[in-house]
């Protein structure tokens, strides 16, 4: 099958691999950048857990100062492993959402337990921080990163995919969703879809891109993009 992958390079260099070790061809179209942001100084001591719910936010963390036996609290398998490879010791992952994570952090921490700092980019899809803190969790949300759209892309490349559109096309966020409907109408490819199967993170990021025609959508948590392969 021919398979579309649209995080960046970095993020999907491992799935690539797997899937053309599997005999599938695979294009990749980077749909967003990834950039740090600068912040205020932390000082980590002042908590007794932390969040992520993106690998990034691990990745452009400054971790020098920080406890690696602080609770560490992941939203899904891909960012409990960027965790683990940063040294973090005390990690608990949900299963790919942040309702599952809320739960997840519910049952093992208490708010009376201390402070907890959530890692994030600018842009969330869920208002977690608001959640936690009408549960009563002195919570505090550090931004070090965002999300840029890529605008433009290789002609050649865009002309091949035209030539050979995907059946299969994996989108990770509402962020990728938006810039991928973007991507559809500027280079007016609205028609070419019909036969390609849709993967989204979750219903929110899935309706962006209601307005396509699809052969069908399906819903999915990270780590599952091959167990998909075989619901087609």
């Amino acid at each position: 099958m021919h398979i579309l992958l649209t995080r960046p390079l970095e993020d999907c260099s491992e799935i690539i691999l797997k899937f053309t070790k599997l005999g599938h061809k695979v294009s990749h179209l980077p749909l967003l950048r990834i950039e740090p942001v600068n912040h205020d100084l932390i000082n980590f001591s002042h908590f007794k857990a932390i969040i992520f719910t993106s690998a990034n936010a691990i990745k452009f963390l400054d971790i020098t100062n920080l406890q690696k036996d602080i609770f560490c609290f992941c939203v899904g398998n891909a960012t409990e492993k960027k965790a683990r490879s940063k040294g973090f010791q005390n990690v608990i992952a949900a299963e790919g959402n942040v309702s599952n994570l809320k739960e997840i952090i519910l049952r093992n921490f208490n708010s009376s337990d201390g402070k907890i700092i959530y890692i994030s980019g600018e842009l969330l899809s869920s208002e977690l921080d608001k959640e936690l803190i009408n549960e009563g969790y002195d919570l505090k949300r550090l931004v070090n990163y965002k999300t840029n759209h890529n605008k433009t892309f290789d002609d050649n490349f865009v002309k091949q995919l035209k030539l050979n559109i995907p059946e299969i096309v994996y989108i990770y966020s509402q962020n990728s969703a938006q810039s991928f409907l973007n991507f559809i109408k500027n280079y007016q490819t609205e028609s070419l879809w019909m036969n390609t199967n849709l993967m989204c993170i979750g219903e929110k990021t899935s309706s962006i891109l209601n307005e396509i025609k699809w052969k069908k959508i399906f819903l999915f948590n990270p780590g599952e993009e091959e167990f998909l392969l075989y619901k087609i």
